[in-house]
């Protein structure tokens, strides 16, 4: 899938909130919003709040969070190319239908004004592409929806659309969703599905830890579920060239998809419903390369590489293929990415540890060749995306 003609740094992974989307979050009272507070040393400080009981009242937020200059400066301090950029999260889901489908045709043409106007690399491609936003919210007609959809295909510089994994309030293997997995297939656009709400906070126990947890386990873990549910409600049976990006390497997808698949032919309500077995769906997804340590890429990239062997009438013979072999192919699904403009460091002199660590795993990755780093580098972006002026 990597370009073999252009060799550049593609950011799939990367947020911001917009003026118009951090306007209406300054102007609210309850979550999700954002608050100023008073520092000790008598400073006003911008927190973003975006779900209940967060710890230290929030995240302190500034100009990197919705300024475009500051994006950049971020891209040329790292020697990023392009960015693929996107709403964070909670996107629209606190909105009433009508707002929420209002202010969702306002920000994608906001994205695309914020991307078209961006400078431009390697043959006027420019640095700037972005995710739309769906009003994806419970009570939303499917028109309102569409109807995004339809805009979103026809702005030149989003290359597709973000989604949060509840849905219209169901989940994504909610029927309702149907039409509009029909259109985003229709159009070509890729889904990033990205967590916002992670699992039970009483999981986590009564020691504070900080953000640790709910980002380091419960967003990867809601991530999981909401896919495996997709997968065995049928919608990539169903929609067949869907193409989901999942942040997070997929989160614990591919390490339990084996048992995921077991799981499904001992339970005689699931056993027969999907076409194929359960990893072979796990080779139709595509990952982002965020999650800071080679292993883990390399293994994620042997479990997408398998998806043929368990394809329906698929012949058992690939288990003998090479390490290398698998890897490699397993590769061309994987894309860069960097969680900006979250974990800042806390020099502004120093590099982002989100570049710096995912940059120097994807190099390490035992079994990818030079060509396969420079898919998941941004080959693979550049094709998945169309970036070709």
């Amino acid at each position: 899938m990597a370009s073999t003609k252009l060799k550049l740094l593609v950011d799939v992974h990367s947020h911001v909130y917009l003026p118009r989307y951090t306007a209406l979050l300054r102007s609210r009272s309850s979550v999700p919003l954002i608050k100023s507070l008073a520092t000790p040393d008598g400073k006003s400080e911008d927190r973003l709040v975006i779900l209940d009981n967060e710890p230290s009242g929030g995240r302190p937020v500034g100009p990197q969070y919705w300024d475009r200059n500051e994006k950049l400066k971020f891209m040329d301090k790292h020697g990023i190319d392009v960015t693929v950029v996107s709403t964070a999260n909670p996107w629209l889901d606190f909105l009433p239908p009508p707002d929420a489908q209002k202010l969702a045709l306002e920000l994608n043409e906001d994205l695309e004004q914020y991307c078209s106007t961006s400078p431009k690399v390697a043959s006027q491609i420019p640095r700037l592409y972005g995710f739309g936003l769906l009003p994806l919210v419970p009570g939303v007609s499917v028109g309102s929806v569409l109807a995004s959809v339809n805009q979103i295909s026809r702005l030149p510089h989003l290359r597709g659309v973000i989604m949060g994994t509840r849905g219209v309030g169901k989940g994504l293997d909610d029927p309702a969703l149907d039409p509009v997995w029909s259109a985003i297939e229709k159009a070509g656009l890729v889904v990033f599905v990205h967590p916002h709400y992670g699992v039970d906070a009483k999981a986590w126990g009564d020691i504070d830890n900080g953000h640790v947890l709910p980002l380091a386990l419960g967003f990867p873990f809601e991530t999981t579920t909401a896919i495996t549910r997709l997968i065995l409600a049928g919608v990539l049976d169903r929609f067949p060239s869907l193409k989901l990006l999942l942040a997070h390497s997929g989160g614990a997808l591919t390490a339990l998809s084996s048992r995921l698949s077991s799981c499904i032919v001992h339970d005689p309500v699931v056993a027969s419903r999907l076409e194929h077995d359960a990893r072979f769906y796990i080779g139709k997804l595509y990952l982002d390369a965020v999650a800071y340590g080679p292993e883990e890429l390399g293994f994620a990239s042997e479990a997408v590489a398998r998806s043929s062997r368990y394809k329906t009438g698929a012949e058992e013979t690939a288990t003998q293929t090479s390490l290398d072999v698998k890897r490699s192919l397993g590769s061309k699904r994987m894309l860069f990415g960097t969680d900006h403009p979250f974990f800042p460091p806390l020099s502004a002199t120093e590099k982002w540890k989100s570049v710096v660590e995912n940059l120097q795993a994807i190099e390490d990755v035992q079994g990818w060749s030079s060509a396969d780093k420079d898919g998941v580098r941004g080959g693979n972006a550049v094709e998945l995306f169309n970036l070709v002026p």
